[in-house]
């Protein structure tokens, strides 16, 4: 190996851990020219014990050879001399979560709520499933604590402000409370210390906890293994003082994680913040487990967090990049797909035509569809795995189709998924004895080709995938499709036998139907119109798929980043740095209340604009989002509002109006309002963004117009009028070679499909289609009728 002379802190690395694939994308200053960057891109699997522990670690070591010139055998301990960054997603807690693999801990909730999380909220997901099958809690233990808090008056009274107890600015009591229930005597309805809380509220201490009776109870939870707890108490999103003086005995014991439900979610909602909490201490140890024997791969300047160390960086479900400190198993249930979201909308996005996007990423062992119309969508509550968690993270719908997706013929019907081969034994042409998928299914009908596929697969991680085994399995599908009737057709109802093709593509046709779906259910079903997108594709397997996805929708324009089979690692290269900081309001949203709001978020913005100044952003880098969640009186539905620019207050001191901005969420979300209701804040958030690039420069649009209006747009291939498509097709010059690639109907097979090399092609070549363009990564398929224009960083493909 030649040894390159690298700069120190100058290797800026990004690594998501997928399902089937780790892919790493990392870029290093030229040596020739060091204001420009180089770039290198590693895919291996995600697991192979027999070569190696932790695929990031692996990629990265991979990476440092190639950029170094060093040899660096494996098990060696990297120096990060040579690293600015590294940047990883993964998908550790996810899995946990969804194969019931996380610690084992303790729930420790308020006296006489022992069950409350086992109630939950009483929803019905499958009412009319005879067989209901709950999952069971994340806990294994419950020890109650004899404490109790509570509020005094209630908001749902009419009067409610005329009645409330009223403090002074001191926070000392000034008026007792004097609405129904009142006891005629104290300041509240019964006897108890009066405190006001975080969010305003005035709170009675009806019982504090004994701190010699908490020892005790939490030394024998200690003494029987426990090392993880999850603290929920009774309102302590307003008052968290009682749940802080749990977690600090337990922390005296020796507990190793503590989740506070009030620290981690200072949300109104007792179920979802507990169930959120247990979440977090189920899944934060596992995490950890997994991120320390990362760091015990590299040597220890990777961890301490100094100055002059390098730095590593985490994707938060949100999209946004957290410090090691920030990152929990509940801010990393998304963290994988998160940075493929933020990968396609900063590539795709257009803030003049402003034209919104589907990114949908069809991964080893799931496809993630998600919308972009110029902001981030995030929901506030989702529920992964049967448990219902409340923490921001990015609208995502997940389908149980991707490459790895099993493919079975089944009472009568083609069925992919929702099981996956995953990385280990993976798809049967992995020659690891893996069933039949959906990348043996492209393989056969020649949209993979196995000498321009990675070649990583059997014992010596060098054979390329074994096309033979993927026929050998199909041919006894076709026996047992063509055994149980095949199809009819034809008047005379006669049996047509199905051929291995038709079969085969049988499949595909249902696996693309079924990522289909999620599209649909983030459009359509929420008053979109699909056809009205445009379509980032993007996963390893997303440009064999892409072209027949928009046909089904009808959707015109796709849009495949050059490095769209590993976009959720180059979306981490693109992330912004995210920092927020949420507090409980319990307000009415009145013009009276409404300076004391602003105030509060003056107050919380400029907290988390310090924050990012000590990360290293501030200025014109960081861009604010003040939002308040937001609900109509006597209902339990609250939203996240942030308003549009243009929702300001008239006059001199303008000023967000939320209130205009919640009535136009609440229509869009319902179809209704709720005139002449109240409107209460449970929440003020501000959420401050670091930006790590100032402009990502000209949009793909801007230069497929340029590149249009100069002529510079040429056909490298003949014309793609399916009439015209035979399988005599001559190679056209640019072609690196030919395939015989399988098309739907009536097209068929062509075999003489022209396949380029994508760094072969020069901006502004035009590849119509039948056709494949290659590179390392990734295979696109060109459909007969598609046009696929070459622009410096995507492939701009039209459809008819």
């Amino acid at each position: 190996m030649q040894r390159n002379n690298i700069p120190d802190r100058s290797i800026r690395i990004c690594a998501d851990r997928g399902g089937t694939f780790c892919d790493v994308h990392a870029s290093y200053p030229d040596p020739e020219n060091v204001e420009k960057r180089k770039e290198v891109v590693v895919k291996l699997l995600s697991q192979d014990p027999s070569n190696y522990s932790d695929a990031p670690t692996e990629g990265i070591r991979r990476v440092l050879e190639i950029v170094t010139g060093e040899s660096l055998p494996r098990k060696t301990v990297l120096n990060t001399d040579k690293i600015d960054y590294i940047r990883l997603s993964t998908t550790v807690a996810t899995n946990a979560l969804l194969e019931r693999k996380g610690h084992k801990h303790a729930l420790l909730i308020t006296k006489g709520f022992k069950d409350l999380l086992l109630i939950g909220n009483q929803s019905r997901p499958k009412i009319f499933d005879l067989n209901i099958r709950r999952p069971p809690p994340l806990y294994t233990k419950v020890v109650e604590v004899d404490e109790r808090v509570t509020l005094v008056g209630y908001t749902s009274d009419p009067e409610a402000e005329e009645h409330a107890l009223q403090f002074d600015e001191n926070g000392k009591v000034k008026r007792g409370y004097r609405g129904k229930g009142w006891d005629g005597e104290g300041d509240a309805e019964g006897p108890g210390e009066i405190v006001q809380g975080i969010s305003g509220e005035a709170v009675r201490i009806i019982k504090k906890p004994d701190a010699d009776v908490l020892k005790k109870d939490l030394q024998v939870l200690y003494d029987e293994g426990y090392r993880s707890i999850a603290i929920v108490l009774v309102h302590s999103y307003t008052y968290p003082d009682h749940e802080r003086f749990v977690g600090s005995i337990a922390r005296s014991i020796g507990f190793e994680h503590i989740s506070e439900s009030a620290q981690l979610l200072p949300m109104i909602k007792m179920v979802p913040r507990g169930v959120s909490s247990t979440a977090d201490a189920y899944l934060t140890p596992i995490l950890r487990d997994y991120l320390n024997g990362f760091f015990s791969g590299f040597d220890e300047k990777l961890k301490d967090g100094r100055l002059k160390s390098p730095r590593v960086e985490f994707m938060g479900s949100d999209g946004g990049l957290v410090d090691y400190q920030w990152f929990s198993g509940l801010k990393s249930i998304l963290s994988g797909p998160a940075g493929g979201v933020v990968g396609y909308a900063l590539t795709s996005w257009d803030e003049k035509r402003k034209r919104p996007i589907i990114g949908i990423d069809v991964g080893g062992t799931s496809t993630d569809v998600s919308r972009f119309d110029g902001r981030y969508e995030v929901v506030y509550e989702s529920t992964t795995a049967g448990v219902t968690i409340q923490s921001p993270q990015l609208d995502i719908n997940t389908v149980a189709s991707g490459g790895g997706s099993c493919l079975q013929f089944r009472n009568g019907l083609f069925v992919t998924g929702p099981e996956s081969a995953g990385a280990e034994p993976g798809p049967a042409c992995y020659r690891k004895g893996g069933p039949l998928a959906v990348t043996d299914a492209n393989l056969l009908l020649g949209r993979i080709i196995p000498d321009y596929f990675p070649k990583i697969f059997g014992k010596s991680e060098k054979e390329p995938l074994d096309a033979d085994m993927s026929r050998k399995l199909f041919e006894k599908v076709v026996e047992e499709v063509n055994s149980s009737g095949g199809t009819s057709s034809g008047a005379s109802n006669s049996r047509k036998r199905l051929s291995l093709d038709e079969v085969v593509y049988g499949f595909i046709k249902v696996a693309n139907e079924t990522m289909c779906r999620p599209i649909r259910a983030l459009t359509e079903a929420r008053g979109y119109a699909t056809s009205k997108h445009v379509l980032a594709s993007f996963g390893g397997a997303g440009g064999q798929h892409a072209c027949e996805i928009a046909m089904l929708l009808g959707i015109d324009t796709i849009l495949i980043h050059r490095y769209s089979s590993i976009l959720s690692a180059y979306g981490l290269a693109l992330a912004d740095r995210a920092y927020e900081l949420q507090e409980p309001s319990s307000t009415f949203y009145t013009p009276q209340n409404r300076p004391s709001l602003i105030s509060r978020m003056d107050k919380k913005e400029a907290e988390v604009r310090e924050e990012l100044k000590r990360q290293g952003f501030e200025g014109s880098r960081v861009h604010v989002e003040r939002m308040l969640n937001m609900r109509f009186e006597g209902t339990d539905t609250s939203l996240m509002v942030l308003p549009n620019p243009d929702e300001k207050l008239e006059g001199e001191n303008g000023g967000e109006d939320f209130l205009k901005a919640f009535k136009r969420v609440y229509r869009a979300e319902f179809g209704f309002l709720l005139d002449g209701k109240t409107i209460i804040v449970d929440d003020i958030k501000v959420r401050g963004i670091g930006k790590t690039f100032d402009t990502l420069g000209e949009s793909v649009y801007s230069e497929v117009e340029h590149l249009r209006s100069s002529n510079a747009i040429k056909a490298v291939n003949s014309s793609n009028r399916s009439s015209e498509i035979s399988s005599s097709m001559t190679k056209p010059a640019k072609a690196d070679t030919t395939w015989s690639v399988y098309f739907d109907e009536p097209v068929g097979r062509v075999d003489n499909t022209p396949v380029f090399r994508l760094e072969k092609l020069e901006v502004g070549d035009e590849v119509l289609g039948p056709a494949m363009v290659i590179d390392d990564t990734q295979t696109v398929v060109v459909i007969p009728g598609a046009k696929a224009v070459v622009t410096s960083k995507h492939l701009y493909i039209t459809l008819k």
